[in-house]
């Protein structure tokens, strides 16, 4: 074909790749009661981790923690992820902090260990590719 020419009608069409997508599913142990919520954040911007409120594209799920045993986030595209999870005890919408300090529990993927303020996005990051990904998210609380 000639630069400039147009296809003829006879050409095969490119075939389009299918969107892939995954899911994650996480494990939740350690709830200290099934009152309130898990606020459940997956996030891929390290700019907005763990706080992910004002993260447009961070997925954002809210469960009962009665219902909590595990959670099944769906569509998830390959890509670099982390998760953090908070037992909103009060069902506020929000962690509730005392001084300095986390009043109900929290959680994050790959249970980075936890030191002054929270972990850094490449301490619970982990990748999701075309398989579904399965991970178990250990709750941890400070009062």
């Amino acid at each position: 074909m000639l630069l400039g020419a147009s296809a003829s009608a006879t050409e095969a069409p490119v075939p389009v790749a299918p969107i892939v997508a995954a899911s994650v599913d996480l494990a939740i142990t350690g709830l200290r009661s099934e009152k309130g919520d898990v606020l459940v954040c997956l996030s891929a911007n390290p700019k907005y981790f763990p706080d992910c409120g004002k993260d447009a594209k961070a997925r954002k799920l809210k469960v009962s923690a009665a219902q909590a045993g595990t959670v099944e986030i769906t569509g998830v595209k390959p890509g670099i992820y982390a998760v953090a999870l908070i037992h909103d005890e009060n069902a506020n919408g929000k962690m509730d902090m005392r001084l300095f300090l986390p009043r109900e529990g929290f959680g994050f993927s790959r249970n980075p260990k936890i030191g002054m303020g929270p972990p850094k996005f490449k301490s619970a990051k982990f990748t999701v590719g075309a398989q579904d990904a399965h991970y178990a998210v250990r709750m941890n609380y400070i009062l």
